[in-house]
Order: structure tokens, then C-alpha cells, then sequence
């Protein structure tokens, strides 16, 4: 059975009036927790594409290239994301269910919201209703501000990425704390790390950006210091 397949009828049993709760108790654990994983990015990401009052062709194809859905899924994609934003449940329900799910896992939160800015900036523009939407999600999901920002500014183009941000460290910190912030990072991106934590396969196309802006901002800070 593919993941859109147990996805579907997870949707479906909330579609019945199952309550979220269940649902979610039954993904608590491996490997279900790749299905909760990618539940939380559709249902949040469906209801954030309308918060700025348009779900726009832009936003339905970066929710694909995150999850690189393969020909035969398609169909069963597009249903579960149409279930999603039909759905009646508020986005803070959802959040709030999934800060339990990945209680211990902040890793994991950072992986959502990477795929939430995703599709934020898929039509080019970051509206303000979706800049309250995020703030909000982190806000629930416990995030540390510093950490937000770091998302925030790899995927928000007001200006080039200040490196320090990327990293989440401060232009003071010592060169050899900078440089572990740095390895941490990587360890964390590297696919295996991802799917331990309950990435599905079909979404690890989200570490090769962030490997990128990583490795280019500890470049950039150590270039500094030479």
C-alpha cells in the first residue's frame, strides 16, 4: 500500500467524524509517523495556501515538488490535498496535534516548516496572511525564535541570506562553536537522519536546499575568518 493510499483513508476516517486525536494516536510510532508527517504538511499546507485568499496553480505545484510524486500517486495526491482543504478542522487543531506527535523531535518541526515556506513562496510572493499563518504554526509547535528566523530567512528574499541567521548562531559566537552549529546541521539534513524522524522518502527532496544554504553560509562565515 503506497502512502497516499494510507493517507487516504486516514482523511477518509476524519471525513466520518473520527476525531483527530485517534487518528493521530494510530500514527504515533514508525513507520506510520512518515503518514502523520506528510498529513500535517497537506492539511497545513492547504489551509495556508488560502490565507491569502487564493490557491493558485504555483502553490498546488510546489506541494508536488516537495513530495515528488510519482505518475501512478498522482491521482491519489490530488485527492488527499482536495480533502485537505476542505476539511472544516482549523489549522491550530492540526498544529496542535502534531506538536504532540513530534513532541520530542524539533528536527521534525523544522522539516515542516521548511515545506510550508516552500509553498508559501511558490507564486512569488509572501503575503502577509501567510507571514501571521507561520509565525503561528511555529509559535505552536514551541519553536524557538532564533530557529524560525533561520527558516524564515532561507526562503524569504528581502535581502541575501545573513549567514549567522542561517546557522542560527550569533556574529560573536567562536569560530569552533559556529563550525559544530554547522556540522549539526548537516548531520541533521542527511537523508537517513530525516527519515529516522519520520520524513517520508517521498519528501527528502527538501534537505538539498537546505544542504545548500548551509554549506554556502558556513563558507561565506569561514571565508571571513581566514
Amino acid at each position: 500500500m503506497s502512502i497516499w493510499s494510507k493517507i487516504s483513508e486516514a482523511l477518509a476516517a476524519l471525513a466520518k467524524g473520527e476525531s483527530l486525536s485517534e487518528v493521530f494516536e494510530r500514527l504515533r510510532t514508525p513507520p506510520e509517523r512518515s503518514v502523520a508527517f506528510t498529513i500535517a504538511v497537506i492539511a497545513l499546507g492547504a489551509k495556508m495556501a488560502k490565507a491569502d485568499g487564493l490557491v493558485t496553480r504555483d502553490e498546488v505545484t510546489a506541494f508536488r515538488e516537495v513530495f515528488q510524486i510519482p505518475p501512478e500517486d498522482e491521482a491519489g495526491a490530488a485527492k488527499v490535498f482536495n480533502l485537505a482543504r476542505q476539511d472544516a478542522t482549523g489549522f491550530e487543531e492540526y498544529a496542535q496535534r502534531i506538536r504532540g506527535l513530534f513532541s520530542a523531535d524539533h528536527a521534525c518541526f523544522c522539516d515542516l516548516m521548511e515545506g510550508l515556506f516552500h509553498i508559501a513562496m511558490a507564486d512569488g510572493t509572501y503575503h502577509p496572511n501567510e507571514d501571521l499563518f507561520l509565525e503561528r504554526v511555529a509559535e505552536i509547535f514551541g519553536m524557538e525564535p532564533a530557529r524560525y528566523q533561520a527558516i524564515k530567512t532561507r526562503f524569504v528574499p528581502d535581502a541575501d541570506p545573513d549567514p549567522y541567521t542561517v546557522l542560527g548562531v550569533d556574529p560573536e559566537t567562536p569560530l569552533d562553536d559556529i563550525r559544530k552549529a554547522w556540522r549539526q546541521l548537516v548531520r541533521d539534513t542527511h537523508p537517513d537522519a530525516m527519515m529516522a524522524r519520520g520524513v517520508p522518502a517521498e519528501a527528502i527532496k527538501l534537505a538539498e536546499r537546505k544542504m545548500i544554504d548551509v554549506n554556502r553560509a558556513w563558507d561565506e562565515i569561514n571565508g571571513k575568518a581566514a
